[in-house]
């Protein structure tokens, strides 16, 4: 399938850039739902990359906006996962030319991508103990499964890294509840999409579930540096 993006990604420079509402009003006669929180949960999840101003604005090239609806494309018409979106376009970042993900042996090859770790994989990978483990899932932090994935590996690093410090899987049973807490007002807040009977709008709530999601982390992220720099100082 040919696409506007070109193989490599090519750096944003800021001559002849283009601002956020700007890019917003080029792409409105194709994705009028945009926002520019949209974008900004597509960057936090590292599948764009607009450069930034001196004071801190992001801005975009035309090469940037045919990445954006590439992926605004990936997500609505044939309804792919981000993990999935980001691997095709690392391959393309990396000069190599990669199969459509949908077609029958591009599918396979991507989908197939992320690891699978045993129980016991994941703990020498991590360099955990088993009672690290026990106490995670005890706690709400990970699932008590037969496999793990990259994300299980990465939380339980951070738990060992924690732990060193003498924080302990007991101490982040508030961050599991609230956690919960900040889903439960998503899934509220798009009931009224989700009760409709359209797959169209079922999809759309999915991936405005996942907006909202980006949405609280990058604030809770904002306020634990905020926090940290008032200790620090």
């Amino acid at each position: 399938m040919s696409t506007a993006l070109p193989a490599r990604r090519e750096p944003s420079t800021a001559t002849g850039s283009i601002s956020i509402g700007q890019v917003l009003a080029k792409l409105e006669p194709d994705f009028p739902e945009l926002s520019p929180s949209k974008l900004r949960f597509l960057e936090d999840r590292g599948l764009i990359h607009p450069a930034r101003t001196a004071s801190g604005y992001r801005n975009f090239s035309e090469s940037d906006i045919a990445r954006i609806k590439l992926v605004l494309l990936m997500q609505r018409d044939h309804y792919l996962p981000l993990k999935v979106i980001r691997k095709y376009l690392a391959d393309l970042d990396a000069g190599r030319n990669p199969e459509w993900p949908g077609t029958q042996t591009g599918a396979i090859t991507i989908l197939g991508a992320e690891h699978r770790w045993t129980r016991d994989e994941l703990l020498a990978e991590a360099d955990a103990a088993s009672d690290l483990l026990a106490e995670a899932v005890a706690a709400g932090l990970m699932r008590a499964v037969d496999v793990y994935g990259d994300d299980d590996v990465a939380t339980m690093k951070a738990l060992v890294d924690l732990r060193s410090a003498g924080i302990e899987p007991r101490h982040l049973r508030a961050m599991r509840v609230a956690v919960e807490r900040e889903l439960e007002l998503v899934a509220n807040a798009l009931l009224p999409l989700r009760r409709r009977a359209d797959a169209a709008s079922r999809q759309r709530a999915d991936e405005r579930a996942n907006e909202l999601a980006g949405d609280i982390e990058a604030v809770r992220a904002s306020l634990v540096r905020r926090t940290l720099e008032k200790h620090v100082s």
